[in-house]
């Protein structure tokens, strides 16, 4: 049994548990009494908490660190100005590297899409494969979207693998069509270095080059410092998107990505 959560529009699942079965009750005239009660004491509570503050506090787990997990269009629980400075800090995530082997579009594209993906996700793979290509034909070669790959392989041991893999494909110019493959291999949790090395070969890389830069320590630190960056702003399932600022959890419908692409690129022509 897999229990890695994953995102599925928005909502955190758990692969391989079903709703447990309903264990039967016995009905007892109690039970209604002592409901009622239970409602009661609720309600005194709720007005107590009402009092002694504004009914806006913020559970610790909601802080603005870990707000980037929110779903597009969930209510926010900080004020309008937290949120937009909360915004901006995301958007400064995006590093608009000349040159950068894990990024896709104009270095000045009004739209940034920042992507926390696991190539052992398959709700990575059925964006990666669905939705992506149409965003970067209609965005991307329009010169209106960038898209910046980060890797948060934290489903199973073949997550890291090829993680590792695909950057060492970028340091041969070969990051995208190296992902490319591996969405379309199919299940990549037992991967190995091996693996990776042989599909190198297929694609007409230098394997002994990748599996060398596999192993390097630079490889490594780069994949964890992606990893640590999506854990500081509350990442915990993939795919998790950032555009402009603005927090997209789970594989969404490709006209829900349109929408907010558009949105972000109308806003920044407004600067």
């Amino acid at each position: 049994m897999n229990d890695h959560p994953e995102q599925v529009a928005g909502q955190q699942v758990r692969i391989g548990e079903g709703a447990p079965a309903a264990a039967p009750q016995r009905k007892s005239p109690l039970v209604p009494a002592l409901l009622a009660v239970i409602a009661g004491l609720l309600a005194v509570i709720a007005a107590l908490l009402a009092q002694g503050g504004n009914g806006t506090t913020t559970p610790a787990a909601q802080s603005s660190s870990a707000s980037a997990a929110t779903p597009a269009g969930s209510a926010p629980t900080t004020t309008g100005d937290e949120t937009a400075k909360h915004s901006a800090e995301l958007a400064r995530l995006a590093r608009r590297q000349d040159g950068d082997p894990l990024a896709m579009g104009k270095v000045d594209a009004p739209v940034v899409m920042l992507e926390y993906s696991d190539f052992t996700c398959p709700f990575c793979a059925k964006f990666a494969t669905e939705t992506k290509p149409a965003l970067i034909k209609r965005f991307v070669d329009a010169g209106v979207l960038r898209i910046e790959w980060r890797d948060f392989p934290y489903r199973t041991d073949g997550s890291l693998v090829a993680a590792k893999a695909a950057r060492a494909a970028g340091n041969q110019g070969r990051f995208w069509q190296f992902h490319d493959a591996l969405f379309a291999k199919g299940s990549l949790d037992a991967a190995t270095e091996k693996d990776m090395a042989a599909l190198a070969t297929s694609l007409g890389l230098d394997a002994p080059r990748l599996t060398a830069d596999m192993k390097a320590g630079a490889t490594t630190n780069a994949v964890g410092k992606d990893f640590q960056e999506g854990q500081r702003i509350g990442v915990n399932g993939t795919p998790s998107f950032i555009i402009n600022g603005r927090p997209v959890v789970g594989a969404q419908p490709q006209s829900v990505f349109e929408q907010i692409i558009t949105e972000a690129a109308t806003a920044a022509k407004r600067g």
